[in-house]
């Protein structure tokens, strides 16, 4: 009975924090119009203190822990990812090109035809 408790417990402290982080993102977006009269340069300062607040209280919920966890993975992924050397790199890129060039050559052989057609019989 008590571990039902503690979980509605945390989703309502779960849905405050994420309360909290939609009125951090509102007012910020409020305090950028409310003082556009102001410098840009201390806007943007404002408004990413504000942003990392936000990110900090929702990295702070389950679901902001899980995509944290989630991002963490992702830029674990990539690292083992083999990319191509610069000569892949080129060599596939020509070959793209080369076949695009094709086809469109293609296409303008069908596109006159059947103009030619279609004129033939329409006179």
């Amino acid at each position: 009975m008590s571990t039902s408790n503690e979980a509605s417990s945390s989703g309502v402290i779960d849905w405050l924090k994420w309360l909290v982080v939609i009125a951090l993102v509102g007012g910020g977006i409020f305090g950028n119009w409310y003082f556009r009269d102001e410098s840009l340069l201390y806007r943007v300062l404002a408004l990413v203190a504000i942003a990392v607040v936000a990110a900090f209280v929702a990295a702070q919920t389950e679901r902001g822990r899980s995509i944290w966890t989630l991002m963490r993975e992702a830029r674990t992924e990539i690292r083992r990812v083999v990319w191509p050397t610069r000569q892949e790199t080129t060599q596939t890129t020509m070959i793209v090109l080369v076949l695009v060039l094709i086809f469109s050559f293609i296409l303008w052989l069908l596109d006159s035809g059947l103009s030619a057609l279609v004129s033939a019989v329409i006179g």
